[in-house]
């Protein structure tokens, strides 16, 4: 299975750029890429993760998938978009490479019933500092990476609506864990890289992306 990862990078004085302002209206842009028809859930389907980067050129998104998206179908205004197929760096994954690795992930915890009723909390818990960087270091483990160091900034949270038979708000915490890391497991980490880490995967949250440390930037 080809992965493939595109970069767009949005023009600023793009009309339709602009619009893409909230993660559900983003998403929409980004499922638009891709064939209609694809079942319950089409994110799922084509494999489709990303997240935005800012550089010092303005923010660049990047989006990976299992299938070519249709580039086409970005209007010709909104900017300049390249996809490339990630096999050579996949194919490369083998035990004791050290990577740098970045990911936009969404870090909680989900209290059990009697605690959520004991100290009123919510379903859902996002996690902060410590608690996140712990939360980072088991999912690392998951996907058979060795941490050797960590860095973490928190981000916006990741919000829209979301409309359809009734409104829903959509909000996720988030947090950029980026660092270096050993590679324990190649499957595992190939499969993480595929399926994404966490919570919120249609709205920005989720996408490892990972480079050979010679490089500058995962």
């Amino acid at each position: 299975m080809t992965v493939y990862l595109t970069r767009i990078v949005p023009d600023p004085r793009s009309r339709e750029a602009r619009r893409d302002r909230t993660a559900v209206d983003l998403h929409r842009r980004l499922m638009s890429l891709f064939p209609d028809n694809a079942g319950p859930d089409p994110r799922a389907h084509f494999g489709v993760l990303h997240r935005i980067d800012d550089t010092p050129t303005g923010p660049h998104l990047l989006m990976q998938s299992t299938h070519q998206p249709n580039l086409d179908k970005l209007a010709d205004t909104y900017g300049t978009a390249v996809t490339r197929p990630l096999d050579v760096l996949l194919d490369a994954l083998q035990p004791g490479l050290t990577i740098r690795f970045r990911c936009v992930a969404s870090p909680v915890r989900k209290p059990g019933a009697s605690t959520r009723a004991a100290y009123n909390l919510p379903a859902v818990v996002a996690l902060t500092g410590t608690a996140a960087d712990e939360w980072w270091l088991r999912q690392a483990d998951t996907a058979g990476l060795k941490v050797l160091s960590l860095h973490s900034q928190p981000l916006d949270a990741a919000r829209g609506t979301r409309t359809g038979t009734s409104e829903q708000r959509i909000r996720h915490a988030r947090t950029r864990f980026d660092g270096t890391a050993t590679i324990i497991d190649p499957h595992q980490l190939r499969m993480k890289l595929i399926e994404g880490i966490g919570r919120g995967k249609a709205y920005g949250c989720g996408l490892l992306t990972i480079a050979p440390t010679r490089s500058a930037t995962p």
